[in-house]
């Protein structure tokens, strides 16, 4: 295996390049899962031009004209996360919603040092919601997308770990990080920082830094989870976007094969059956009511190897497929759909109208249900064929698919026009 590489250097991209080669990394995905992914931090200088995706002037847009609302902001200063009653208000005649973003108060805390943290980016600002998108499409796990506003010679947190891998895009200004080597290796969505507050804060302290750098305009970082982070603006006002990637752990798949497991067990008499009186639990001796057995025989212990036995066979048989690919579709949400623009494609269908799968539903075909971010559907077998084909992404006219059958795409909001 070919040693992990701290700083990644320009190679040139290929022609069809996905994001992380193209934009990210300078690695194609295999080079990148080979040498990186998981194993230790890599900084790639000059990857990217980010400005067609955030900037300072976005950030201002947001902030004061977007209405925006909390979560989608929050506030740090000096490691602290300030209460959102101090940077939210009322939002005037016509939309009496008490928790808007104040625009006043949170100049007043950029102005005092505090960082601005916009939240979910991918949700309320398109280019972004478009590379995070993509991202996540490339590498087969949810990717959200905070961004990080911070004045000059300001830090927003203390030295920390997050329980999701993050490529760090600096968009504009220059920020130092110093990054250590985890105190939790892999540590898992509930394992924080905060369980090994002193154990981060002597490392961060004390430890040699894997990395000490500076981060300028088009600098990406990549820190799998778990690794120790802080970092600090310079002479002027530091921009980055964080893309946070939600790894699926084995864990995960352990969850869901025993959620599989378990919903098996739910069918066998035998272990829907009650404990016998006057069970102690496990290795604990019965009552002297004990019914259950022969007189002198422990029933917890027989309960329990007849358990483990019965759980065993369960997980072996068991096929998370199912409930795994639902867990995915849970944790993202598919394309925009805009209903005025759905209702007038579904008006004026006709055979020659080009419609095609709309992006990130996570479709899965199974027998004759399509499983998507939005819901279900059922077919007849003469329909199967042409749902089959739009699995593809690709666009197709309706006079292919049977106009009956787009329309019902469409209402459905599985099916959008193909230049939208």
């Amino acid at each position: 295996m070919s040693k992990p590489r701290t700083e990644l250097q320009d190679s040139g991209v290929r022609e069809g390049a996905g994001i992380l080669e193209s934009r990210l990394t300078r690695l194609s995905r295999e080079e990148f899962a080979r040498d990186v992914w998981a194993r230790t931090a890599a900084l790639t200088r000059d990857a990217s031009d980010f400005s067609d995706v955030f900037s300072t002037s976005a950030v201002d847009e947001l902030i004061s004209r977007r209405g925006l609302r909390t979560p989608f902001l929050r506030v740090a200063q000096d490691g602290a996360t300030l209460p959102s009653s101090s940077f939210t208000a009322p939002a005037g005649v016509g939309a009496t919603v008490a928790d808007q973003l104040d625009d006043t108060a949170l100049w007043r805390a950029f102005a005092d040092g505090a960082t601005l943290v916009l939240q979910a980016l991918h949700r309320t600002w398109e280019p972004v919601a478009d590379l995070v998108s993509g991202l996540s499409t490339e590498l087969g796990h949810p990717v959200q997308a905070n961004a990080y506003v911070t004045p000059p010679q300001n830090r927003g947190f203390d030295a920390h770990y997050d329980v999701h891998d993050v490529f760090v895009l600096q968009i504009e200004g220059a920020k130092r990080w110093v990054i250590h080597e985890p105190v939790l290796p892999d540590p898992l969505r509930d394992q924080p920082w905060t369980d090994h507050r002193a154990a981060v804060a002597d490392r961060a302290a004390h430890g040699t830094p894997h990395l000490d750098t500076l981060l300028r305009p088009g600098d990406v970082l990549y820190l799998p989870r778990g690794w120790l982070h802080s970092a600090r603006a310079q002479g002027e006002v530091s921009v980055h976007l964080t893309l946070g990637v939600h790894v699926w752990t084995r864990y995960a798949l352990a969850e869901q094969l025993t959620r599989a497991a378990l919903a098996a067990l739910c069918d066998d008499p035998s272990m829907r059956r009650s404990l016998p009186l006057g069970t102690r639990g496990p290795g604990g001796a019965d009552g002297p009511d004990d019914v259950d057995g022969a007189a002198g025989s422990n029933g917890s212990d027989g309960d329990m190897d007849l358990v483990r036995e019965r759980l065993l066979a369960a997980v072996a048989g068991a096929d998370p497929a199912t409930l795994f690919h639902r867990a995915r579709r849970s944790q993202g949400r598919p394309a925009p759909l805009g209903p005025v623009a759905q209702l007038t494609a579904l008006n004026g269908l006709g055979t020659t109208s080009q419609v095609r799968l709309r992006k990130a539903l996570e479709p899965r075909l199974e027998g004759t249900r399509l499983f998507t971010r939005v819901g279900h559907l059922d077919f007849t077998a003469p329909d199967l064929v042409p749902v089959a084909r739009l699995l593809d992404g690709r666009v197709r006219t309706a006079g292919e698919l049977g106009l009956a059958l787009a329309g019902r795409l469409l209402r459905a909001g599985v099916l959008v026009p193909a230049d939208r």
